[in-house]
């Protein structure tokens, strides 16, 4: 075999004549690149060359479907994080298709299982996954990021499998692939709602762990990484085609109008697990990838330069090569842990900041800190958008009984202005994705259907999952034939819905609360990869999708509703008509020390102001005037006086018998309002009126 000494370029690169191998490791003394045939013989060629520390060579007629992997030679000291063992075949963490699951044999461990620090000998070859060349060639035609604003964004949370197992409009060999994602059907669905991005939960190759596979149940929503360049092979219809399959998922998307954001985290690795498994970085360098200890990994090491650099050449691949638009990164805290705190000088984020291609792409927080067990808010850099977590509290306590402070309420449905700012502090995200349920916790079904977690299936005595998730089951727990109880919690979906598209921000809807989907009280499916979590198109509410839909198209029909941060829930100077005011149900105007309460006005003004005023930029809009009732018990609302509109008209209305649209309401008015509800007024247009 010919064995020529290449580039130090990380990965396998297929340049059509051949293929050239790079791989970093400080701490190896020798690294063997292993190339198995159909039959699973093994070839080592030992990597000769080593430029600053990237061990490489290239080898002629090595062609796109070649197995790989490596095996690293050097110090095996576990106390100081040096586990170099030659008999542990490793995975390319740059590999962009990986082949194969871990079958769970005491060789794909680090140590001896009944000798805890003893390195173990036997050979991991036989039951480990493997690293794929890959053909990077795809005819991309004119295809290109789409760019939407994140004001002009609806976002749609999706498992690749969990949406489309039981699609029965799906030909039943590529259900839950990424086919399906982009099938005809799905894309007039997506289309109907009016979503525009999809939010891909985790799609890079992931293993089930040992302790899953034993009880029967596997990795479902795909946190437990292993390769960041490789999507996952069992998403793909046609196996070995996962990356051209994921390549046309994008571009049809794309084609529909439909961005493509990707769910990475890079906070754990599927090494993370007792025994320390040994499938890729804990083999290569454990102490150049890991923070802790080998026995208790903090995270991803990322004050190393070369796993700073996986993480940007990942995110930079996912961006360019596969043309997603952009990323939501999960456990972002745990990341910066070599940090001192989340803020816009952490080292990771000043240099995605400033990189051409991410600077360009949406980039989107989940504050959950896997570290901390706990949220991490407003902690992100300008133009990151962040996952609202206190419209996510905020909304849920609305929804319940109780009462709720006027200006928290203010604040929330106008883009959370203390916490997101984007004419505000430097150090402060850009942007809030208000949310009202997502992967981690009950569905929207669930909230007004259950008390309490039901997570039984999940085999750990229903100790896992968050205790506290705001719900109230509306007085039954679980599902019930009673009518009442049942008109209830519809009504109170229709005002959770209605409160997350009405509020200023950008939306994230997870897939399936539209089709009024439960997972029987379970709030923490991570591993009920089955019928508990696939979506159930057959019994879909067709009501609630009509709902979902007419909802969103009201939202797109008034800009102002993406605007966010106006400043008057931030005590701005008073002016006759502000940008946004808080009002009593009475149509009085709440001051700070105001009481709570579940029932107000929110009015929001849809004109510009002068330029020594606040908010230069909102947009030209209708004003609109937002009656919410979230309370248990009918009541009367006054409309504001004259000084806000001449007149107003009914748009939408959540109640099990709406009002009929088009109606004219006078200031002053009284309304009557229904018990859990919402009303939203349009005025009509009166230029004489005063501005300020």
């Amino acid at each position: 075999m010919l064995v020529w000494p290449g580039s130090p370029v990380l990965g396998a690169t297929w340049d059509g004549a051949g293929t050239n191998f790079g791989l970093f490791s400080e701490v190896a003394e020798r690294v063997e690149l292993c190339l198995f045939d159909e039959d699973g013989t093994e070839t080592r060629v030992e990597l000769m060359e080593v430029d600053g520390f990237i061990w490489h060579a290239y080898l002629p007629g090595i062609s796109p479907g070649q197995h790989y992997g490596y095996r690293v030679h050097g110090p095996w000291d576990a106390g100081r994080g040096l586990l170099c063992s030659p008999a542990k075949l490793l995975l390319d963490p740059y590999a962009q298709t990986i082949e194969g699951q871990v079958t769970w044999s005491p060789a794909v461990f680090a140590y001896q299982l009944s000798r805890p620090g003893r390195r173990d000998n036997a050979d991991s070859a036989p039951y480990v996954p493997r690293s794929v060349v890959v053909n990077p060639y795809f005819d991309w035609g004119n295809d290109r990021r789409l760019r939407q604003p994140w004001p002009q964004s609806v976002l749609y949370e999706v498992h690749v499998a969990g949406l489309t197992r039981r699609h029965p409009g799906i030909p039943e060999p590529i259900r839950g692939t990424y086919a399906a994602v982009a099938h005809p059907v799905m894309i007039e669905h997506y289309q109907r709602l009016g979503v525009t991005a999809v939010v891909l939960m985790p799609v890079q190759h992931f293993l089930d762990s040992a302790a899953l596979v034993e009880v029967g149940l596997s990795e479902y929503w795909g946190y437990s990484t292993i390769g960041y360049f490789a999507p996952e092979r069992r998403y793909a219809s046609v196996p070995g085609h996962q990356v051209r399959e994921f390549k046309a998922m994008v571009l049809s998307l794309h084609q529909a109008g439909m961005e493509v954001i990707l769910d990475i985290d890079f906070s754990a690795t599927a090494e993370f697990a007792p025994g320390s498994p040994m499938f890729c970085f804990r083999g290569i360098d454990a102490a150049a990838y890991y923070l802790g200890d080998d026995a208790d990994p903090a995270g991803l090491n990322v004050r190393h330069p070369s796993v700073t650099r996986l993480v940007m050449d990942a995110l930079r691949y996912w961006a360019t090569d596969m043309n997603v638009d952009g990323f939501r990164l999960a456990s972002m805290p745990a990341i910066a842990a070599s940090a001192s705190s989340i803020d816009g000088l952490h080292a990771l984020f000043t240099i995605m900041r400033q990189d051409p291609v991410l600077g360009q792409v949406k980039l989107l927080a989940d504050g959950w800190d896997a570290g901390s067990g706990g949220y991490q808010v407003d902690n992100f850099p300008p133009l990151w958008a962040e996952q609202n977590r206190g419209f996510y509290e905020w909304t849920r306590n609305l929804w319940r009984p109780g009462i709720i402070e006027f200006r928290t309420s203010h604040l929330r449905m106008t883009g959370s202005p203390d916490r997101y700012d984007p004419l505000g502090p430097l150090d402060r995200p850009t942007s809030p994705a208000n949310y009202i349920a997502s992967h981690n916790g009950f569905t929207l079904a669930d909230l007004v259907a259950y008390n309490d977690k039901h997570n039984e299936a999940n085999g750990q005595g229903n100790t896992d999952g968050p205790d506290n998730e705001r719900s109230w089951n509306s007085g039954v727990e679980g599902p019930t034939d009673d009518a009442l109880i049942n008109r209830l919690r519809s009504q109170r979906i229709r005002g959770l819905l209605a409160t997350l598209f009405l509020a200023q921000g950008t939306p994230l809807l997870q897939a399936g609360d539209e089709l009024g989907r439960t997972q029987a009280g379970n709030n923490n499916a991570w591993c009920q990869d089955n019928e508990l979590t696939w979506l159930d198109w057959e019994n879909a509410d067709h009501v609630l999708i009509g709902y979902v839909a007419a909802l969103i198209r009201l939202r797109q029909a008034h800009p102002l509703l993406g605007h966010g941060a106006t400043r008057s829930a931030l005590g701005a100077p008073a002016l006759t008509v502000p940008d946004s005011a808080c009002l009593d149900q009475h149509g009085k105007r709440v001051s700070e020390a105001a009481a709570a309460s579940s029932a107000f006005q929110l009015f929001f003004n849809g004109r510009p102001m002068t330029a020594d005023q606040w908010d230069v930029g909102q947009p030209v809009d209708n004003d609109l005037l937002i009656l919410v009732n979230a309370g248990g018990l009918d009541d009367e609302f006054t409309l504001p006086p004259g000084e806000y509109a001449l007149s107003w008209e009914v748009t939408f209305d959540t109640s099990d018998v709406p009002r009929t649209a088009g109606v004219t309401l006078l200031p002053t008015q009284s309304v009557a309002m229904q018990a859990h509800s919402m009303t939203v007024l349009m005025s009509q247009r009166d230029e004489e009126r005063n501005h300020g």
